[in-house]
């Protein structure tokens, strides 16, 4: 099948089996430092790359592929007359194969490495040797990845084959040079790269129509991928989408927390002094719309959690850990998905991306200002359980699709209006929902995730028993809107921050 083949990886997986029946064949091999040695000791005969060179590895190691001696017989062109006779008068024979796959990098930054030694797991041949073939795919075979051994034993190598290969290995390297320049400087710059691996590919998308995979970023150690799907059918994508909604809203709650999702908003948020309580007051505050939702917690599941959780049809459950009687509960809904993730808690992204016409747009993630030194207080000083609410319900409001309000009593959403075309409409939405749950609540919050443009919302807010409403200030009309609070007898917090969230 293959009669010259160049081989240099760190990644030995695989190697050794693919190779032994290309070589009763007569293939002969190329190879580099540690991986001539694997070879060497599996009774491979072996031509080390400075016999082909001429020249001995360098600087450590940090020469030795880098050589004409190598690329020309990479880049050498069947259709050239004058390619065939440069290798001829060199003595060299074209290469028709090569095996590589780069330093392990990411296993480096991943595991702490200091700079030092961090900057000598950049590779600089292989990906110079990798590109090269790949240009070359018209007549040259190249695998960066040992999972591609099985299938190109088993298929015919064709041009198309080769072309895919050639494609496959290009995204690689661009992830990889991604992965080393976000290292040593996350600040985006004139260009911006990102790359990532497949985690799996998606049953479809939103919609069955569409295809979709899930990708993790190259160099990131923290990320759903890391949960562990105890149970339950395959992620979906929109499971996957409305995981990342419950879990943002989650991680600015140190305290027992629950946090509802249905449609990528929190249709209930709750804190309690454990987590079954927690649990009890989100699935309380709107029991209609939690039903297939998806519910996100930052504590272990003890057995109370799993029997509340498990009295109402869901989709997804995630915590850092899950109790074994709740797994025994959870395993009798053989369809419920359920995830264990340890590090749920932890993030170390500081920038999210969306994407737009022909381009992506990047953008620091909204974190809100810890503590509320900086506030305007337009009213009485509040009690202690209404500035705890007060806190709570700006860090729910901010978690849900704009124009967005949030009412809150007790450390538990009991009204959320959100994705509204305009503010008043959020406000409708956010007390209708209230009547409907918590008709004879008392001590109500209002938050909303960006100015009120007319009093109009605080009438409305007024006749609903809100006593409270905090909210960023700065329209024009925010002299009218406060004069309209204070006939009202409301008290309002002007917080100088607006979180929108399209």
């Amino acid at each position: 099948m293959f009669k010259n083949a160049l081989i240099s990886v760190s990644d030995k997986t695989g190697l050794v089996e693919f190779l032994r029946p290309l070589v009763e064949q007569g293939l002969r091999i190329v190879s580099t430092g540690g991986t001539a040695k694997h070879l060497s000791n599996h009774g491979f005969k072996i031509i080390d790359v400075s016999e082909q060179t001429g020249t001995p590895e360098v600087m450590g190691g940090r020469v030795k592929t880098l050589h004409p001696r190598i690329h020309m017989a990479l880049l050498s062109r069947d259709t050239e007359a004058s390619d065939q006779k440069l290798l001829k008068d060199e003595g060299l024979s074209p290469f028709d194969l090569l095996i590589c796959n780069l330093y392990p990098f990411e296993q480096a930054l991943l595991s702490g490495k200091k700079d030092s030694e961090l900057i000598e797991q950049i590779d600089i041949g292989g990906p110079s040797m990798l590109r090269a073939a790949a240009k070359n795919f018209s007549r040259l075979t190249v695998l960066c990845d040992p999972r591609d051994y099985s299938t190109l034993s088993m298929s015919e190598n064709s041009l198309e084959r080769r072309k895919k290969l050639a494609a496959k290995v290009f995204a690689h390297v661009s992830a990889y040079d991604a992965m080393v320049a976000k290292s040593l400087n996350p600040e985006p710059g004139f260009e911006y790269s990102i790359g990532g691996q497949e985690v799996m590919s998606l049953r479809y998308g939103e919609n069955p129509q569409q295809k979709a995979f899930w990708y993790r970023q190259t160099g990131h150690a923290l990320g759903l991928h890391q949960a562990h799907v105890l149970q339950g059918k395959a992620l979906s994508f929109n499971n996957l989408l409305d995981l990342e909604a419950a879990i943002s809203c989650l991680r600015q709650f140190e305290e027992p927390c629950a946090v509802a999702v249905k449609h990528n908003n929190p249709c209930g948020v709750a804190v309690g002094e454990n987590l079954g309580d927690a649990v009890e007051k989100a699935l309380a505050s709107d029991p209609v719309s939690v039903f297939g939702g998806i519910l996100a917690l930052n504590r272990e599941i003890d057995l109370r959690s799993a029997e509340l959780l498990s009295n109402l049809f869901l989709e997804c459950i995630v915590a850092p850990q899950i109790s074994d009687q709740a797994k025994t509960l959870f395993a009798k809904k053989k369809n419920l998905r359920v995830l264990e993730w340890s590090d749920l808690m932890k993030s170390t992204e500081s920038y999210e991306i969306r994407s737009v016409s022909g381009g992506f747009l990047l953008q620091e993630k909204d974190i809100l200002a810890s503590g509320t030194e900086s506030w305007q207080w337009l009213g009485e000083k509040p009690a202690p359980q209404v500035l705890k609410d007060l806190v709570f319900a700006e860090k729910v409001c901010a978690s849900l699709k704009s124009n967005a309000i949030a009412l809150v009593s007790g450390g538990q959403s009991i009204g959320l209006g959100m994705g509204q075309v305009n503010r008043v409409d959020a406000v409708d939405h956010a007390i209708q929902r209230m009547k409907e749950h918590f008709p004879n609540t008392k001590n109500i919050v209002l938050a909303s995730d960006a100015f009120f443009p007319f009093p109009d919302s605080i009438e409305k807010a007024a006749g609903a028993g809100v006593q409270w409403i905090v909210q960023p200030g700065g329209s024009v009309k925010d002299s009218e809107v406060i004069v309209k609070a204070q006939q009202l007898k409301i008290n309002m917090v002007l917080t100088g921050q607006r979180h929108f969230r399209h």
